[in-house]
């Protein structure tokens, strides 16, 4: 039997994506944890040095090639959050926050370890619809932890404060990746030959669940005043070019980037993929 659990050195996770673990740590650095724990801690440190923020190309500590990138940042390359983003959104933020992990596509015998970051006062957890219990954070507890053999279907978290339901998570168990789609951050850009869009590029299966495994392979084409200035997708070992017209998917997830030209006008990206229903999203320059 194979247990995994965001702590383990096997693999690493944020919503519905694998990654080294956000638990792991350079031999000469600390964990978000670890460190976040001792400031929280004691009054007299007004702060703590965080390596870094965004992944960056460089250092891949503590791997070798094909890896590129580094791998300790809160967001990756692509300015996707991993899971620690939401550890310090729920330390640090007023509003609400109830982060439930992993994705919950395993096999048959697997035990997963299921974390929950959350600011409610307590969380309780369900796997189709049957409880596993309520749980909430204790002492020095940054996260809440299930120790969960699989059976698929729906995994969800209910948080409450003082009783009262504020906050429902899930993830559920995806099929075979069936279609695309685009969301634009911003659909209005100004048309100075700079502006951005940043389109994140989901691949679901035929019930609109996001594939955590997909690698498919994207092709991008775009019409109207504007270019594809970039592609990613976060991984560490890819050896794409970030200046392509197409992407694989990672654990579901790439990114294109929309730039304008000096022309106002309508910006029409289309996404296409062997075997998937395509998608297209219309960003407006002016």
């Amino acid at each position: 039997m194979e247990q995994y659990f965001p702590g383990s050195p096997l693999e690493f996770r944020r919503p519905s994506r694998l990654y080294p673990s956000d638990n792991c740590s350079a031999p000469w650095g600390s964990t978000h944890e670890e460190t976040w724990k001792i400031v929280k801690e004691f009054e007299f440190l007004s702060g703590m040095f965080i390596w870094t923020g965004f992944d960056y190309l460089g250092e891949p500590t503590p791997y070798g090639w094909p890896s590129r990138s580094s791998y300790f940042g809160i967001v990756d390359l692509a300015g996707f959050p991993k899971d620690a983003y939401y550890m310090y959104q729920s330390e640090w933020t007023d509003k609400p926050v109830l982060h439930l992990f992993p994705h919950w596509n395993w096999k048959k015998g697997d035990t997963v370890d299921v974390w929950v970051y959350t600011n409610c006062g307590e969380v309780e957890l369900f796997l189709n619809g049957v409880t596993l219990g309520m749980k909430k954070k204790m002492g020095k507890d940054l996260h809440l932890v299930w120790r969960q053999p699989f059976a698929p279907g729906t995994l969800k978290a209910v948080g409450r404060t003082a009783g009262r339901e504020t906050l429902v998570r899930e993830v559920k168990t995806a099929g075979a990746p069936a279609r695309i789609v685009l969301e634009a951050d911003r659909n209005v850009i100004a048309a100075d030959g700079r502006d951005l869009s940043f389109v994140t590029v989901k691949i679901l299966d035929d019930q609109g669940i996001i594939v955590p495994h997909a690698d498919n392979l994207v092709h991008f084409s775009v019409s109207g005043e504007g270019r594809i200035a970039g592609v990613d997708n976060g991984l560490q070992t890819s050896l794409e070019s970030f200046q392509a017209e197409q992407r694989k998917a990672f654990n579901g997830f790439c990114l294109a980037v929309m730039q304008s030209t000096l022309k106002a006008g309508r910006i029409t990206l289309v996404a296409t993929s062997e075997g998937l229903k395509q998608s297209s999203v219309i960003v407006e320059s002016k």
